[in-house]
C-alpha cells in the first residue's frame, strides 16, 4: 500500500478513545495529530500511552503563539515528547518563529497561516487588511524565511503557497473532507484529491473517519481516502 498522507485528528479529551482510533487506523495510518485538547487534559503522559497503542510520527498542535522567548522555552518543554511536527502560529512574527525553530532543531517547526474555521468576513472583522489568501502566502513566506520546515493552510491557499516557498516546505492541509462529508466548523475545504492535486503533502482529518465508529469502518475509510488520491 502506498504511503497514506493522512493525519488523525484525535480530537478527544479520552486516553482510550485517541488509542482505539490509533489501534484501529495504524495499518494505515502513520501520522496522528494531539491538540491542546489533549494535551491540556493529559501533557506528556498522555502522550506515552498513545504511543503504546502503535508506531506513529506526532503532530502536536498546540499553536503557540506568544513573545519568542516564552515560545522557544515551551517548544523546549516538549522536547522529551519528540514531536515530528510542532506547531505555531505564523502571526506571531519572524523572531517568534525562528526562536521555536532555534529550540527545537530537530523537530518540524510548523507555523499554522489562518485558521480554516474563519471566513473572509471573519478575517476583516478581527483586522486583516488583505484576504484570507494574500495573508496566508505572506504568513507562509515569513516562517520559511524565519526556518519552518511545514506549514498548515486551508486548501484553497495550497497553490499558491506552493509557488510562493518551492517544493521543500511540507504543507499540512486540514479543511479537507472526503466528497459527501458534513463540513463541521469548516467554511474553506476540499477534498482530499483536490488538496493532493493543489500541492499538499499532507491532509489533516478527524471526524469523517473517527465518527464511523468501528474499527472495520474506519480502517476502510481510511484505505478509501488513501486509495482514492
Amino acid at each position: 500500500m502506498k504511503n497514506s498522507p493522512i493525519i488523525l485528528a484525535l480530537d478527544t479529551p479520552e486516553i482510550d478513545l485517541a488509542r482505539q482510533w490509533i489501534r484501529a487506523t495504524n495499518e494505515v495510518i502513520k501520522v496522528y495529530k494531539a491538540g491542546l485538547e489533549f494535551f491540556l487534559a493529559h501533557g506528556a503522559e498522555g502522550i506515552a500511552k498513545l504511543r503504546e497503542a502503535g508506531d506513529f510520527d506526532l503532530f502536536l498542535d498546540l499553536k503557540l503563539h506568544d513573545i519568542p522567548n516564552t515560545v522557544a522555552s515551551a517548544a523546549k518543554s516538549v522536547h522529551s515528547i519528540n514531536p515530528k511536527f510542532l506547531t505555531v502560529h505564523a502571526s506571531g512574527g519572524r523572531d517568534m518563529v525562528s526562536a521555536a525553530v532555534q529550540a527545537l532543531p530537530h523537530v518540524d517547526i510548523t507555523a499554522v497561516t489562518i485558521l480554516t474555521s474563519l471566513s473572509e468576513e471573519s478575517l476583516a472583522e478581527i483586522g486583516f487588511g488583505q484576504s484570507a489568501l494574500n495573508s496566508a502566502v505572506g504568513l507562509a513566506k515569513l516562517s520559511v524565511e524565519s526556518g519552518a520546515r511545514a506549514i498548515v493552510c486551508s486548501p484553497l491557499e495550497v497553490s499558491a503557497i506552493r509557488s510562493a516557498v518551492g517544493n521543500g516546505p511540507t504543507i499540512i492541509t486540514p479543511g479537507v473532507r472526503p466528497a459527501g462529508s458534513p463540513l463541521g466548523d469548516q467554511t474553506r475545504v476540499m477534498t482530499p484529491r483536490e488538496a493532493i492535486a493543489a500541492g499538499s503533502t499532507l491532509l489533516v482529518i478527524g471526524r469523517p473517519i473517527t465518527s464511523l465508529g468501528t474499527p472495520d469502518l474506519m480502517l476502510a475509510k481510511a484505505r478509501e481516502i488513501t486509495d482514492t488520491i
